[in-house]
């Protein structure tokens, strides 16, 4: 070999060395495991970010979930049992107990109308609405009652149930004293979920049949906090608190709005009581001139049609003062 020839390859050996050095140099240095170590520190913190984020997808799914639960619990609230209707109503009754008493007041209302009247169709139209439509409007009524006072009282007693859970109290025990000591009816609505905890079954579970036998939207807000504190976790004496304070918002709006809408309510009560006060006035005066109404068909014509057009301007006025909150 002669001196030109290793020359060469000297210098193609340095070559390559140079190239290998300049291409594998950033993976042997310290700088590039200075790079690995930082990435080594650094992935912990984006993987928990990562799993907070996945925590809080699966958390929502869980609410939205428990929401579409309890909506079709609402939506399928529409066929009430009369049994339901009863217990809504705080009373004991047995259906058989509904019905007699039905029956009983549909005669009693039928007696008196006949009696008074003399004519056969008055006496069994009494019969019907006292047999089927006035025992069904005092169910509404008690049903209607009951449910305000259990609204008045219910930030109360979650008021009982945040002081409790902070003075370290478990939930089943602040349960247990607002069903001995809170009023009715929340007293005995809470009675019964404690029972149903005795029974093994779950809180969530338990309250999430409140609205069932109390068809309010607070009813409903008390069984959503419960039951995603139970799905998700979280501090559950701040959710009842905001709750308690919610609830005692609404009603003082709903005070307002009964105040402001008074002087709309009185001015329909006067405008529907009118006609009958004119009636009784013009029957005082002039007894032998407004007995066509009732002895003549063109009378009793224009008095079902009256009375007709009176009923739905009394429910359009209805519609218009009501208010929902």
């Amino acid at each position: 070999m002669n001196f030109d020839a290793l020359l060469m390859v000297i210098l193609s050996t340095i070559a390559a060395g140079a190239t290998a050095y300049v291409l594998f140099f950033p993976y042997l240095s310290s700088r590039a495991r200075i790079e690995e170590r930082q990435k080594t520190f650094v992935a912990p913190p984006a993987q928990r970010a990562i799993e907070r984020a996945n925590g809080a997808a699966n958390r929502r799914d869980q609410i939205a979930q428990s929401l579409r639960d309890l909506e079709a619990r609402q939506k399928a609230k529409h066929k009430v049992p009369l049994e339901t209707r009863l217990a809504r109503a705080g009373l004991a009754w047995s259906k058989k107990r509904f019905f007699v008493v039905s029956v009983i007041i549909g005669l009693l209302v039928g007696l008196l109308l006949g009696a008074s009247s003399g004519n056969p169709w008055v006496a069994a139209g009494g019969l019907f609405v006292g047999a089927s439509g006035l025992p069904r409007w005092i169910l509404s009524y008690l049903t209607k009652r009951r449910i305000n006072r259990f609204i008045e009282e219910l930030p109360n007693a979650l008021d009982i149930i945040v002081r409790g859970i902070r003075a370290g109290l478990p939930v089943g025990d602040c349960l247990k004293i607002i069903g001995s000591e809170a009023a009715e009816p929340v007293r005995s609505e809470f009675r019964v979920i404690v029972e149903a905890q005795v029974l093994g079954m779950p809180v969530a579970d338990a309250v999430g049949r409140l609205p069932e036998r109390i068809p309010a939207a607070e009813a409903n807000f008390f069984a959503i906090v419960i039951a995603v504190q139970q799905q998700s976790g979280g501090n559950l004496s701040e959710a009842l608190g905001n709750l308690s304070r919610v609830l005692r918002e609404r009603r003082k709006m709903k005070g307002k709005i009964t105040a402001m809408s008074m002087e709309a309510k009185a001015s329909a009560a006067i405008i529907g009581a009118l006609p009958f006060i004119v009636t009784a006035l013009v029957y005082i005066t002039s007894p032998k001139y407004i007995a066509f109404l009732w002895t003549t068909n063109t009378g009793l014509l224009a008095l079902s049609a009256s009375g007709l057009w009176m009923a739905i301007g009394v429910l359009v006025m209805k519609k218009m003062i009501s208010f929902d909150i």
